[in-house]
C-alpha cells in the first residue's frame, strides 16, 4: 500500500464528491456538468506545521485554483500550502 505524506508546510487533501448538492431547495435536479467543483475538501495529512488549526479527518474550504491535483490508487488528491486552506467547516447543534 501506498501512503501520500505532504512534506514542509503543505496539507494533504481528499477530493470527494460527498460535499456537493445534487437537487436544489425547489427540487431541480443538476448535472455533474453544469455543477461548480467546491473548494472543499478533507484533511488526509500534514506536513511540518508548527501548532496547526486543522487536523486529520477535517473539512476544509481552500482557495480556488490552489495546490496541485495527484492521483494515487484511483482516488484524487489535492497538495496545497497549508496558508490556502481558508476555513475549517465545523457541525454544530443548533438552538
Amino acid at each position: 500500500m501506498r501512503e501520500l505524506q505532504p512534506l514542509n508546510e503543505n496539507v494533504l487533501l481528499e477530493l470527494t464528491d460527498e460535499f456537493t448538492e445534487e437537487k436544489t431547495p425547489s427540487g431541480i435536479i443538476i448535472p455533474d456538468s453544469a455543477k461548480e467543483k467546491p473548494s472543499l475538501g478533507r484533511v488526509i495529512a500534514l506536513g511540518n506545521i508548527e501548532k496547526p488549526a486543522v487536523n486529520a479527518g477535517d473539512v476544509v474550504m481552500y482557495k480556488k485554483f490552489a495546490g496541485n491535483k495527484v492521483e494515487l490508487d484511483g482516488k484524487e488528491y489535492l497538495i496545497l500550502p497549508y496558508a490556502d486552506i481558508l476555513a475549517k467547516i465545523s457541525e454544530v447543534d443548533s438552538i
